[in-house]
């Protein structure tokens, strides 16, 4: 398993409350993001620095 797929994973159950990812490894997290089928209950929010603070929602975004 991939990584970023156990973050997300681990971020979806409750194990983690939030997921911060770097400029960098922006790209290569987003591909993986966006192949989830529960990928709309992943809301990230633009810090300083160029990083996203990913959550989890219960329910999915619009």
């Amino acid at each position: 398993m991939n990584l970023y797929e156990e973050k997300l994973n681990m971020l979806r159950v409750g194990d983690i409350q939030s997921l911060e990812i770097s400029k960098e490894e922006f790209l290569a997290f987003r591909e993986v993001l966006i192949k989830r089928e529960d990928f709309k209950h992943f809301s990230g929010s633009a810090k300083q620095g160029a990083t996203v603070v990913y959550t989890y929602l219960l329910k999915e975004r619009s």
